[in-house]
């Protein structure tokens, strides 16, 4: 009995040492549990609208305010024309599209059913199902009031024509496989890169590289280079798989995806280098791994519409790389945009990358520790 009460004692004091690794332990499942409890949201509300009134008339405010009333479609831009409407909804920065034409208010007001165009952008399944589902319901329903007011018109007063692009099924592979690439690169990149430099540092096989006069800058590319390697070849067989198994198609250039996941994967092994530098064990390595992963699944948009969630998560997601990467992918492979659609993603990317490499290259010590 001594020698279990002496073994206990002496795991217990082991672990009083080791402060990070009861500091993750206690702190990771807290803060997951708040951070998704009130990020994860399948209802989507308040998706953002840009509208193109060329009518601009006292009936199509009416009809617009209907939209923003039901909770479901907040307008954030007002369009001059059609190609601002398109480039808008191309950018992601809106997620739908409401155009009057110019002759909506007259044909409300001869009692002839009058036409509204709704584009919605079908890349986000959950999104689109919300849009057209309420869209459709608005149009329904205000029909109905205008029948109620005018006895003996018995055709729909608002013809609500909704047209979802680039997944106009709403086929979910579409929508999925993409993304998925995102998921794999952020689990291999972060998940290798932290525990394997763990693991050479716990195994001794650094001290090789202590007695050299390499500097740690070249020290940190060398190992990076064939994490980027591996990468590009995880890409390019998710991308085999998903085109001919799933038929998922690729409307947009190949060698700008492919120039443009650089960036995501030095920014994944940015934050892979930093967690290696701060963990002292592949345990606390692969817990700080698991806690970069699961905000990524969770807060991107790779599951969930960030347009469900609360204005603060938005915020947070927006420190998470593979956010800015589903909008790369996805709209090169769905939308078939360029670079210049694209711009904002690959600085912030960038900025991500340099942030980091940055940080870790100060931060590594050429030496035991």
């Amino acid at each position: 009995m001594s020698r279990i009460l002496a073994i206990l004692y002496k795991e217990f004091l082991q672990m009083k040492r080791d402060r990070l690794t009861i500091g993750l332990i206690f702190m990771l499942p807290l803060v997951q549990l708040l951070l998704f409890g009130y990020a994860i949201q399948t209802e989507v509300k308040h998706i953002p609208t840009v509208v193109f009134d060329q009518s601009l008339s006292p009936e199509s405010r009416e009809l617009l305010e209907s939209f923003q009333a039901s909770g479901y479609f907040e307008v954030t831009q007002v369009a001059a024309n059609y190609d601002e409407v398109t480039q808008m909804i191309d950018q992601g920065i809106v997620k739908v599209g409401v155009i009057f034409p110019p002759d909506y208010a007259k044909n409300v007001r001869k009692g002839e059913t009058a036409q509204v165009q709704v584009l919605v952008d079908a890349t986000d399944s959950m999104v689109s199902n919300s849009a057209i589902a309420t869209a459709n319901a608005i149009g329904l329903i205000e029909s109905q009031n205008v029948i109620i007011e005018k006895v003996g018109q018995f055709q729909p007063a608002y013809d609500i024509r909704v047209r979802p692009w680039y997944n106009p099924d709403g086929i979910t592979a579409y929508y999925m496989v993409p993304a998925i690439l995102g998921i794999i690169v952020t689990m291999t990149m972060v998940m290798m890169t932290s525990m394997g430099i763990v693991r050479e540092r716990e195994r001794g096989t650094l001290e090789q590289l202590m007695v050299t006069p390499i500097k740690s800058y070249e020290l940190m590319i060398g190992k990076i280079i064939p994490y980027i390697v591996l990468g590009y070849l995880q890409i390019t067989v998710a991308l085999l798989v998903g085109v001919l198994v799933f038929d998922v198609p690729i409307r947009g250039s190949l060698l700008q995806l492919y120039l443009l996941t650089l960036f995501f994967i030095t920014a994944s092994l940015g934050i892979g280098v930093l967690i290696s530098n701060i963990a002292k064990t592949q345990m606390q390595a692969m817990q700080m791994s698991f806690f970069v992963l699961l905000p990524s699944i969770l807060l991107s948009g790779f599951m969930f519409p960030r347009e469900a969630m609360p204005v603060i998560i938005k915020y947070l997601s927006n420190l998470i790389p593979l956010t800015y990467y589903l909008t790369i992918i996805r709209g090169i492979v769905l939308k078939g945009i360029g670079f210049s659609y694209l711009i904002p993603q690959v600085v912030s990317l960038f900025i991500f990358t340099m942030v980091l490499m940055t940080v870790s290259i100060l931060k590594f010590k050429k030496k035991i520790v």
